[in-house]
């Protein structure tokens, strides 16, 4: 499976749906993005983004949801009660289906350098991305606001960021970039309007003030609840849990006859972090989620191959145009790669196999891995693909745009597929290049790869050339024909 990682862009707005849909389709464009959550909040006037994205296209996605937030938001008139000092106010990276901490860092570096120096914003990498000790503490980086940020940058060498300009944007401000672990984003509201009590309470049980470990918490006003919210976020909910904020606030309202209104879990919430609640609120004793949770059982069975081949074939069996044959093709030949890594690996661990062979096994083995990874975002984004030509021509015929995007969208679904054939030639290559190095005994799974790769490749070159006919600029069409040609 292709390496995964969490993101979760905080942009400032949270009241107009048309700026919020921009920056949500700003992300959701780029190839193996998933959106999974879109929390909104009229009161903050922010809102959390959450997708997950392949290692490769995890940037690209951020940086457009960054590109597309300083397009549409101007700080100078931008109200809410939540901190912020950008546009787009934090983006981290977060490890997730294979990917790594070191994995993340990179991305973060990667990303703020090109904010940097692509638009213009000034860059902070902050928590397990900080190159700097007080950068891990996000709010360290975001102390003063955007107001504050403006008279500082350029003046206090502490305010020096990591990339971009010594200056603050004008419209955007600045912004966080960073990897970091799972965190819960946990609000309390509170029966009282009492500004002054809430703030005592959030300095009591926040680390910074001697309070709880791990907690980072602050005081708002929800003007139209009129209420006290204590907004908190567990840095590491493992350490102080859910039941222990309930605790720690109840125990300072109790004595002021303050009652609890609700809760708010802000976007996306670990399950481990719900199941530690519901065990200590129920005070059960030995409780094994993994074992004892039926949903969890049931996931388990479901996660096996032999059920996700199911799905697969049921998939493509469906009466739905997608996925077709340009994401069955793309499967074709990652499982041909899959295959290919695995003949090797058993190669590499096998005495019979001669040493002078390992460095270029393991260099084969290495590549197959990464051509895999990209065939299985070529799946997902081959089914995009046509369905961009769909909303493309369900257009009313009036639209002046509607030619120009269903042109767009042809040639992107004749892309896509040739992306396909380029990457499964690669593939043959490479599995050509482990001819003779393998041991005798995988020699039918190597085969078994070849002949995978190259019904992939067959499939993309389908799906490109039925596509070709109807492109307006026959130029394009003709320059893809040849590329198509030199492949198969």
């Amino acid at each position: 499976m292709a390496k995964m990682v969490e993101c979760v862009p905080n942009f400032s707005e949270g009241r107009d749906l048309n700026k919020i849909n921009a920056v949500v389709e700003a992300a959701s464009g780029v190839s193996g993005v998933v959106v999974l959550d879109v929390e909104k909040d009229a009161d903050h006037n922010r809102t959390v983004l959450t997708f997950i994205a392949p290692v490769e296209t995890a940037s690209e996605a951020m940086f457009r949801v960054i590109k597309k937030s300083s397009e549409l938001i101007d700080l100078n008139h931008h109200k809410g009660e939540h901190p912020r000092m950008g546009a787009t106010d934090v983006a981290p990276f977060i490890p997730l289906m294979g990917s790594t901490v070191e994995d993340c860092i990179a991305l973060a570096k990667t990303l703020g350098e090109r904010v940097g120096r692509e638009l213009n914003i000034p860059v902070y990498l902050y928590d397990m991305a900080a190159q700097k000790p007080e950068r891990r503490n996000l709010a360290n980086v975001r102390k003063g606001q955007f107001e504050g940020l403006k008279a500082e940058i350029g003046v206090n060498p502490e305010k020096t960021p990591d990339f971009g300009p010594n200056k603050i944007h004008p419209t955007f401000g600045a912004i966080a970039v960073g990897a970091r672990a799972q965190i819960v984003n946990f609000n309390v509201n509170l029966a009282t309007t009492d500004m002054v009590f809430g703030k005592e309470l959030a300095k009591k049980i926040r680390t910074s003030g001697g309070g709880l470990p791990e907690l980072r918490a602050k005081e708002i006003f929800l003007e139209s609840k009129q209420q006290v919210q204590i907004s908190t976020v567990l840095t590491n909910f493992r350490v102080t849990s859910v039941a222990d904020v309930i605790a720690a606030v109840e125990k300072e309202i109790g004595p002021k006859g303050i009652k609890i209104v609700n809760t708010e879990l802000i976007g996306l919430t670990t399950q481990e972090a719900l199941f530690d609640y519901a065990v200590k609120g129920l005070k059960i004793e030995g409780f094994d989620q993994q074992a004892l949770v039926l949903e969890n059982k049931i996931s388990a069975v479901l996660s096996t191959w032999q059920a996700g081949a199911g799905r697969l074939a049921d998939a493509l069996a469906d009466s739905n145009p997608t996925p077709g044959g340009g994401s069955a093709g793309a499967v074709a030949a990652a499982m041909g790669c899959a295959l290919g890594v695995m003949a090797a690996s058993v190669s590499l661990k096998s005495k019979k196999l001669d040493p002078a062979k390992r460095p270029s096994l393991e260099k084969a083995c290495a590549e197959l891995a990464e051509l895999r990874a990209q065939l299985q975002v070529c799946a997902a984004e081959d089914s995009r693909s046509y369905e961009m030509f769909v909303a493309a021509k369900s257009l009313p015929k009036e639209d002046p745009q509607r030619a120009a995007r269903m042109q767009a969208a042809l040639n992107y679904a004749a892309e896509v597929p040739l992306k396909t054939a380029r990457l499964a030639s690669a593939a043959r290559k490479q599995l050509a290049a482990m001819d003779g190095d393998l041991i005798a005994a995988v020699g039918s799974d190597y085969h078994s790869a070849g002949y995978l790769v190259g019904a992939g490749l067959q499939c993309a070159a389908e799906n490109v050339r039925i596509n070709i006919p109807g492109l307006a600029d026959k130029e394009e069409a003709a320059r893809l024909q040849r590329e198509l040609d030199a492949l198969v």
